[in-house]
């Protein structure tokens, strides 16, 4: 298959991968604008970016070489309460209209500050975030679906989670103890998910995939692109079957009593 006829966005941030030895930040984005400058795509593709984060001196990627004249979606890695709203927001409103930047976004903002942040744009007559970029998945519902969801709702924002495959564990990859080995931070990922919830949640997963020829991973996906408030579920692949995989999911339409089955496993 190919891939690009379906996804045609790529997420990063400036800060990776500054904690690995030898690495000042800016890496994943000299990576990408690499690949733009050598395939000749750039228009063909839309590119986000975050910035918030500490990274290591001399850190740099898109700036340093030049790749791209101008990045998509920027968004606030992180609510910087240190720094007033108005401040925030008026450096992207001056990125947009220097064309530098075609739209804005936040990450790990909390409801309150989203909605404060909305406010401040409309009064001040700046740039408002476009878009909301949670961490959401069939386990970690809570903190998007109780209040960060309305707020995107009600403002029309888009909506891009992050961790749509719970590092992983949402593909069925980890599901004992012995599976900690699959992965650099798999003892991590079984202790945080392999509880009698993460197995519910697995039990369905493997239920309706079994049900549709398909594998969890693609379910997992397509119960997010299922729901309305979703614009589009961010995850990572390491080779091309797997990206190929992960796409095929845009094409799994799972019916009232798939998303009601997942519902119920991953309740509460």
């Amino acid at each position: 298959m190919r891939w690009w006829t379906s996804a045609n966005f790529i997420d990063t941030p400036d800060v990776y991968s500054s904690w690995a030895p030898g690495n000042r930040g800016g890496e994943s984005e000299t990576v990408i604008g690499e690949w733009l400058k050598k395939s000749g795509k750039r228009d063909q593709v839309i590119i986000a970016t975050k910035v918030g984060k500490p990274m290591g001196e001399g850190g740099g990627g898109f700036a340093a070489p030049p790749a791209t004249d101008y990045i998509d979606l920027y968004q606030s890695h992180d609510d910087d309460r240190d720094t007033p709203l108005e401040e925030t927001l008026a450096a992207f409103d001056a990125l947009i209209k220097a064309g530098k930047v075609r739209a804005i976004g936040a990450s790990n903002y909390q409801a309150d500050r989203l909605e404060e942040a909305l406010r401040v744009s409309e009064s001040n007559g700046l740039a408002r975030y476009e878009t909301l970029q949670p961490e959401y998945n069939l386990y970690a519902r809570e903190g998007y679906e109780a209040e960060l969801e309305g707020v995107a709702q009600r403002h029309g924002l888009g909506v891009i989670n992050f961790f749509a495959l719970a590092s992983g564990f949402l593909t069925g990859k980890y599901r004992s103890k012995a599976d900690e080995g699959k992965s650099q931070r798999g003892d991590r990922i079984v202790e945080r998910y392999l509880n009698p919830r993460g197995f519910r949640i697995l039990a369905a997963l493997d239920q309706v995939a079994g049900k549709h020829g398909t594998s969890p991973a693609q379910v997992s996906l397509a119960w997010l692109i299922a729901r309305p408030s979703i614009t589009a579920p961010i995850v990572s692949a390491t080779s091309l079957p797997q990206l190929d995989e992960l796409v095929s999911a845009t094409r799994l339409t799972l019916d009232e009593d798939d998303i009601q089955a997942l519902n119920h496993a991953s309740a509460g």
